[in-house]
């Protein structure tokens, strides 16, 4: 509700505070919440329809509402962001919980496939079919090489934490210049590791279908973390644009810092991924 008292300004920021008689911001009505709802859902059933009979209309239907979801509501966020009074200190305490939160869920949905991974690696004999005595990776699975691709690919992901660490510290600096460059190195690394890594999808030595259980957990923990990458890159990508804009300050740049924490979290993630099922969980090597 609105206050007749007059505006005041934020102790952390000076912005110009609205007429509220709270610290905390209340958002518009927006139409993105259902639209993304349906269009997601109108997108999983469209996967749906296209596995089973070959029907594509719909999964291209609910990928361009999500497209123009995601668009038309990170627009509506950075309009909101770069109001002054809006994001209190306060507010901006409440995104930073938020975040945390939300990292804290991707971190629980990939222990999910960690669990089931390290299930059938340290019972091999579950696997249904398994020969005597049951072994993993089970028998006939070649795998690969960890200190090809997979290597490459982690130096990649390390080096793009160095980055963007380096731009926020010109962002903190109030470098623009620099924040951009260090921006677009992370961005062109995360392209990279994608690249790299539907190249090394291409050469895998086990079938993408029915080869099994571990072409399934191998797949599904490494191809929604390729899945996290193409998000982080794109998270980057919207912050490269506002940076240039100059959006970013040394006291207001909380979008870039989310998407930073959000790509340390994918660079964690990997390193658990190489260490345990490329390198400790290798079998007999395929040659390519």
């Amino acid at each position: 509700m609105a206050s007749t008292s007059p505006a005041h300004a934020d102790s952390a920021t000076g912005d110009i505070a609205p007429h509220y008689k709270h610290p905390y911001h209340l958002v518009d009505p927006s139409p993105w919440p259902l639209i993304g709802a349906f269009s997601g859902g109108a997108l999983v059933f469209g996967i749906v329809l296209w596995a089973h009979n070959n029907v594509h209309w719909m999964f291209g239907l609910g990928l361009m509402g999500v497209l123009a979801t995601m668009f038309f509501w990170w627009r509506d966020v950075v309009k909101e962001s770069r109001t002054p009074g809006l994001h209190s200190s306060i507010v901006q305490l409440g995104l930073r919980y938020g975040m945390t939160l939300f990292i804290a869920s991707e971190v629980m949905f990939f222990v999910a496939f960690f669990w089931a991974y390290f299930h059938f690696a340290l019972f091999p004999e579950h696997v249904s079919g398994a020969a005597a005595p049951p072994v993993w990776p089970p028998r006939g699975i070649l795998t690969f090489d960890p200190w090809g691709l997979p290597f490459l690919n982690t130096m990649i992901l390390l080096l793009s934490g160095c980055t963007v660490t380096w731009a926020h510290a010109a962002v903190l600096n109030n470098d623009r210049k620099t924040a951009v460059k260090a921006l677009t190195i992370t961005v062109l690394l995360g392209l990279s590791f994608t690249s790299l890594q539907a190249w090394e999808y291409s050469m895998s030595p086990f079938p993408f279908v029915d080869g099994g259980v571990y072409p399934s957990v191998f797949f599904l923990a490494t191809g929604f973390h390729g899945f996290h990458v193409m998000v982080g890159t794109t998270f980057l990508l919207v912050c490269l644009i506002r940076a240039a804009k100059g959006h970013f300050t040394p006291e207001r740049h909380f979008g870039f810092e989310a998407a930073a924490w959000y790509w340390h979290f994918v660079d964690v993630v990997w390193l658990f991924l190489f260490v345990c099922i490329y390198w400790l969980g290798a079998g007999e090597i395929a040659h390519h």
